[in-house]
């Protein structure tokens, strides 16, 4: 199910008790304790960032892992409860839009956002990466010279029995990924449906998300896969490269300042060195991940020269659509 509906339906559950915060009252300054900043995030491997903050502000950042699923109900249970600790909330951006159709989100606009794309600044909302998806192979197996120059080169025969991916049917953020591929990549329907049925022919092994496709791609089991170019650094010194295809596609990823933030200057502060370059730099070279803070990109060769474009969110029916389709394209080969 499309996630902005799963989590908007688990939202109403509690509408009545936070329309108040959606009433048109004026953001909140209230700082109580000691110097910290409560944040609730779904992005890992952040451990660092945070450590590296307190040495340099004295500020704590307490990190709370809420996953996607349950990020919304958490969230609005606590606002019911009078209780929401969170100063600041980083996810994907459907989730956030929710939160702030509720009145959660405070209005703050970021001056770090200087020199990030237009389209990066939503009213509060601040997109500061992208959760990028390519062609990722196993250098060891597949020469630069053999990799992919096209996403329809993946449908070449020489690559049957030896590609990893997401299971179509079923993995939401595939899904999207695929339909992403049709409204930016192919011209046509006919060449967009050649490429799933190529695709499926070279009968791919399925996982249930991205992140199993990367063993099976450091060990050599498979020597391709639909997966994401961060596992070149988290994974490494195994030996993973890319398919330099351009666009690369991905789902943008957001950060906010909650309405009635406890500690409304400390969050302030905490989200401006989040979105400003040296933050922007280790989240790039010690995760992977592709941010949007103008001249920081990973440590992958090529990755500054690759366009990579965000994607819209799916609705409900396009998600179970389009499941549907390629469940029945991928279940034929």
């Amino acid at each position: 199910m499309n996630m902005r509906k799963v989590l908007l339906i688990l939202g109403v559950l509690l509408a009545s008790a936070t329309m108040l915060f959606s009433a048109g009252q004026a953001d909140k300054a209230v700082e109580t304790g000691p110097s910290k900043v409560s944040m609730y995030a779904n992005i890992t491997a952040i451990e660092p960032i945070l450590e590296r903050y307190k040495a340099e502000s004295g500020v704590e950042v307490e990190y709370t892992r809420l996953s996607t699923a349950r990020y919304v109900s958490t969230i609005l249970t606590e606002v019911e409860a009078k209780k929401l600790v969170a100063d600041v909330v980083q996810g994907p951006l459907p989730v956030l839009e929710i939160l702030r159709e509720y009145g959660v989100l405070s209005n703050y606009e970021a001056k770090a956002m200087e020199g990030y794309p237009d389209w990066a600044k939503k009213d509060g909302i601040h997109l500061f990466g992208i959760e990028y998806v390519g062609l990722i192979y196993n250098k060891d197996l597949v020469s630069a010279a053999e990799a992919p120059k096209s996403y329809m080169d993946l449908t070449d025969p020489k690559w049957k029995g030896h590609i990893v991916m997401p299971d179509p049917g079923a993995h939401a953020t595939t899904i999207t990924w695929l339909v992403g591929l049709r409204e930016n990549v192919f011209k046509s329907d006919a060449e967009w449906y050649r490429f799933l049925e190529g695709l499926a022919k070279n009968e791919p092994m399925l996982v249930a998300s991205f992140s199993p496709t990367a063993n099976p791609l450091a060990s050599g089991e498979k020597k391709i896969g639909v997966s994401m170019p961060k596992y070149i650094v988290t994974k490494a010194p195994a030996p993973l490269d890319y398919a330099k295809i351009s666009p690369m596609l991905g789902s943008p990823r957001a950060i906010a300042i909650t309405k009635d933030a406890p500690h409304r200057k400390d969050a302030e502060a905490f989200l401006e060195f989040w979105l400003g370059k040296s933050a922007a730099s280790q989240l790039a070279n010690d995760v992977g991940e592709y941010v949007l803070a103008p001249g920081v990109y990973p440590p992958i060769p090529g990755i500054a020269e690759t366009e990579v474009i965000p994607i819209r969110e799916l609705t409900d029916e396009e998600i179970q659509k389009w499941g549907t389709e390629f469940g029945k394209i991928f279940a034929l080969k």
